[in-house]
């Protein structure tokens, strides 16, 4: 881990590599900047760093009581296989803002076996949760900044 720093520090955030890797990602693809901008405004935002330049992230979208949604969870290509990711999941879930949550949720398509060792597991009670799902919503409808 020797060289690598996660902190919370809104300031630090490097918005611009944060959407250069949303914007190839299966989850986001093709993401403006501006809503990758009012999104990590209005989250709880992880940046790991190396020697300063961001090499990962988490957002949590969370009301800091009672519900957390982690999303956008990443570690550049370069810096895997170092443990990163397991690192910035246990400071993710032991900060203060999810310690007494009672619903941690995500999505994921292929990180399963990280996830399942911060003591997540597939919704047992899937019938319970609804969604809407637009995952083309940033190729087919022009966003407008609300916020």
């Amino acid at each position: 881990m020797d060289g690598y720093e996660i902190s919370t520090d809104p300031a630090r955030l490097d918005v611009r590599a944060i959407h250069a890797y949303l914007t190839r990602s299966y989850w986001s693809p093709g993401i403006p900047l501006e809503i990758v901008e009012r999104a990590v405004r209005n989250s709880l935002c992880f940046g790991v760093y190396a020697n300063g330049a961001q090499v990962g992230f988490t957002r949590v979208v969370t009301d800091h009581a009672t519900f957390a949604y982690l999303c956008d969870v990443y570690v550049l290509e370069a810096h895997r296989g170092r443990g990163l990711s397991k690192r910035m999941m246990r400071e993710v879930m032991a900060h203060p803002a999810l310690a007494g949550a009672r619903r941690v949720m995500l999505a994921t398509r292929d990180a399963h076996g990280l996830y399942t060792q911060s003591g997540f597991v597939v919704a047992g009670h899937a019938g319970n949760l609804m969604e809407i799902v637009r995952p083309d919503i940033y190729r087919n409808a022009a966003i407008t900044d609300t916020a």
